[in-house]
């Protein structure tokens, strides 16, 4: 029997906080085609649609002006700061971007973190991962929903999630999110510093892989808020078989995780 995964009510009523963490190229993929949605949400009669934040410390590189959509123009400057500028000036936008890391005493300190009811982690490192997931899993957080996407060269992930904090703690049925579904993820071995040379860094990563990725979430995400409910929680993609394979929602994996987390606790 498929099994679906209900939206939370209070996103269909009030206006919807998201929180990108890096604007690299899968985060500015995601962020600029973010405002179809929010207009697709607004024309299906959502009250007040989405309010984005975008969190990066980075500056643009001129390797960066390979793969990613900056300009020679501009190499130096906050990505997240540049990507919000030029969608609020064409949109009529109001968003807005953090140029910092991801770190969380600076957000519990300046009071921002609580107020997001959508995490979306595009990072590219096991220690941006881990740290994110400790803060929407805090049990502080409100956060209702933790998306997390990642790639190699030539294949990568999306994960919808449900964090357990003091939003979720109470919903049985919640959807687990990527750390509690594959816990290697926080593990595994640092990927290798970009290269310094733009022919180096397209060779090791193909094009479109960030943008594969970023739609798949983004129509997920669509269906999620257009219907209210979806019979799956992400996917994984491969550029060499042409293959989306979706990450359903499965029941034995929430009885496994949840006697896992049983036996911690009694341990």
């Amino acid at each position: 029997m498929q099994i679906e995964h209900s939206i939370q009510e209070h996103l269909l009523r009030d206006r919807v906080r998201m929180l990108i963490v890096g604007a690299g190229g899968t985060g500015s993929a995601f962020l600029l085609n973010l405002p179809y949605l929010h207009q697709a949400l607004t024309t299906w009669g959502h009250p007040r649609g989405l309010e984005v934040t975008i969190m990066d410390g980075d500056t643009v590189s001129e390797t960066n002006c390979v793969r990613q959509p900056f300009s020679v123009s501009d190499i130096g400057h906050n990505k997240a700061t540049i990507l919000v500028n030029r969608l609020n000036l064409f949109w009529g936008l109001q968003w807005s971007a953090v140029p910092g890391y991801f770190m969380r005493p600076c957000l519990r300190n300046n009071g921002h973190f609580e107020s997001f009811d959508i995490v979306v982690g595009c990072v590219d490192s096991r220690a941006a991962r881990r740290e994110i997931t400790a803060a929407v899993t805090a049990h502080t957080s409100g956060v209702s929903y933790y998306l997390d996407l990642g790639n190699n060269s030539s294949s990568g992930q999306f994960v919808l999630g449900q964090p357990l904090n003091s939003r979720n703690h109470r919903r049985k049925e919640r959807l687990r999110i990527v750390s509690e579904l594959f816990p290697e993820m926080l593990d595994e071995e640092e990927a290798p510093l970009p290269s310094c040379s733009a022919a180096a860094a397209i060779n090791a990563q193909e094009p479109f892989v960030n943008q594969t990725l970023a739609i798949s979430a983004l129509s997920m995400l669509t269906r999620l808020f257009r219907y209210g409910r979806i019979p799956y929680q992400g996917g994984f993609w491969n550029a060499e078989s042409g293959r989306i394979v979706p990450l359903v929602i499965d029941p034995d994996n929430r009885r496994r995780l949840s006697r896992a987390t049983s036996r911690r606790k009694a341990a």
